[in-house]
């Protein structure tokens, strides 16, 4: 493949542009507007301009890429291109419109492409006589930095159009994830599980949005919290994606948004682009701190535990409490710290047979001196609260406290994620480990899901959705059939034929 064909010069056509004379292929750029041509190859000039500046190519090397890059005016000059992209404004009409007319200028052999982020590529392809050469090609703004690019492959899209397209995503330096034509693709689909359920807990009064946000960036590693990643992309654009999503689904509980959202939407609270979303803008939009971050001396208390069953402590936060003060059984003890996985403080309490006053409930899964997450169910005493506060506080230690919610909420929510991502995977949508690589690259994961699931392992991950389930009854956490099976005969997440 030697000529590429884009057709829209905005921000994601020049971008491909960009990437693909810089991958040494001749680029002819159109656009209807021929202002918005100009504007764009000098966009990319910039851009290149920047990475000569940050030592990331070479001068020579930018002018050769840019020198490969020609405006056309006209739509019969893409007529020698082996690849025609297009990137115009995401409407179905106007695609398919556009898909008539290049069929009639293109070679039969040439592909067509589609950048659309949302829309159906076998309807774009349905106008086309040869609808076996039309393939979704989708790359993620700004493209020259976004390292990833979903390559749909529609019903009736040959399998070698794909191959051809996988093959070139690499030589412009992509990495290329191989998805069926399905709402939402991998990136979209997969990120489903973060932001709605970010906003389930905050619609439970689980905590705050800043405390949320904070457990999941400092105990689960996460780059941005689901509360502030909203707020960075606006709910005027999330919220349509979410609805759009659930609906595409055809009402599918797994994607249900909370009311929440919407009515936020309504009273104009979209994020930094209105000033004010979950957090407040206007004064550079400076995130509050959390309690947690507030050091405070340890009261004097004695402490139990328990050391075997479902909800012992681990060793990693055994380590970090003060081991003299442990007392031999719960009644001699002032707080009374138990780990249960998947269930919630009130169920834990009712089925030891604890003092609820005295009870309180430690992460086990994502706790360790980087942060640990402390669960209080309406009985707990605001004395035994303090009292487990500081004993973590005081060692330097955050601390972040919710109400009962089974799971806590770093378990529950990557359990979750990785829920979803096993039922993509069911459905053939695409490959555990273009999974992996789509949600490490595009959204920022610190682990692809079936990375996390394996880490986690099976057993555990359908433990938790297990406990979810049982408590809400929500179908959107019944176990997908692939993490069922899987922990059941004790095989990894991502191979069935690996054991872990």
């Amino acid at each position: 493949m030697q000529r590429v064909g884009v057709v829209g010069a905005g921000a994601m056509g020049r971008g491909i542009a960009q990437v693909c004379a810089s991958g040494g292929l001749i680029v002819k750029l159109y656009d209807s507007s021929q202002e918005a041509v100009s504007r764009g190859i000098q966009a990319v000039r910039d851009d290149l301009a920047q990475a000569v500046a940050k030592s990331k190519m070479s001068q020579a090397q930018a002018d050769e890429a840019l020198s490969r890059i020609h405006a056309v005016n006209d739509l019969k000059a893409l007529c020698d291109c082996d690849l025609v992209v297009e990137a115009i404004v995401e409407q179905l009409e106007p695609k398919q419109r556009l898909f008539r007319e290049l069929e009639s200028i293109l070679a039969p052999g040439s592909i067509l492409a589609t950048n659309t982020s949302s829309l159906s590529v076998t309807a774009i392809a349905s106008v086309c006589e040869l609808p076996s050469r039309v393939a979704g090609w989708h790359f993620f703004n700004p493209v020259p930095r976004m390292k990833l690019v979903e390559v749909i492959q529609a019903p009736r899209t040959a399998l070698e159009v794909v191959q051809e397209l996988v093959a070139l995503s690499k030589k412009v330096g992509h990495r290329a994830v191989v998805t069926s034509d399905s709402p939402g693709f991998v990136v979209n689909h997969a990120g489903r599980a973060y932001v709605t359920e970010g906003l389930k807990l905050l619609a439970e009064r689980t905590a705050e949005h800043h405390v949320l946000d904070a457990i999941l960036r400092i105990c689960a590693g996460i780059r941005m919290g689901p509360l502030e990643l909203l707020d960075l992309t606006g709910l005027d654009v999330s919220v349509p994606v979410m609805e759009s999503i659930h609906s595409q689904y055809y009402g599918d509980d797994r994607y249900r948004p909370v009311t929440l959202a919407r009515t936020r939407l309504h009273a104009g609270l979209l994020g930094r682009k209105s000033g004010q979303g979950f957090y407040d803008y206007s004064a550079k939009g400076v995130t509050p701190k959390s309690e947690s971050e507030q050091p405070l001396p340890s009261i004097e208390t004695t402490l139990w535990w328990p050391t075997q069953g479902p909800a012992s402590l681990p060793d990693s936060i055994a380590a970090l409490l003060p081991a003299d003060k442990r007392r031999s059984s719960p009644a001699e003890a002032d707080v009374i710290m138990v780990a249960p996985i998947g269930q919630d403080l009130s169920s834990t309490i009712v089925a030891l047979g604890l003092d609820g006053a005295k009870a309180i409930a430690v992460d086990p899964i994502f706790g360790s001196a980087a942060g640990v997450t402390l669960m209080v169910c309406p009985a707990t005493a605001a004395e035994t609260v303090e009292a487990a506060r500081r004993l973590f506080t005081s060692r330097s230690v955050p601390t972040f406290v919710i109400s009962d919610s089974p799971g806590f909420v770093a378990p529950r929510v990557v359990a979750c994620i990785v829920n979803l991502a096993c039922e993509m995977a069911q459905q053939g949508i695409s490959s555990p480990d273009d999974i992996d690589s789509a949600v490490r690259l595009a959204l920022g994961y610190p682990s692809g899901p079936f990375e996390w699931g394996d880490r986690l392992g099976a057993r555990l991950v359908l433990e938790i959705m297990q406990g979810l389930y049982s408590t809400f009854g929500d179908q959107r956490y019944r176990p997908a059939p692939w993490l069922i099976r899987r922990a059941r005969l004790g095989l990894s997440l991502s191979a069935a034929d690996r054991k872990v």
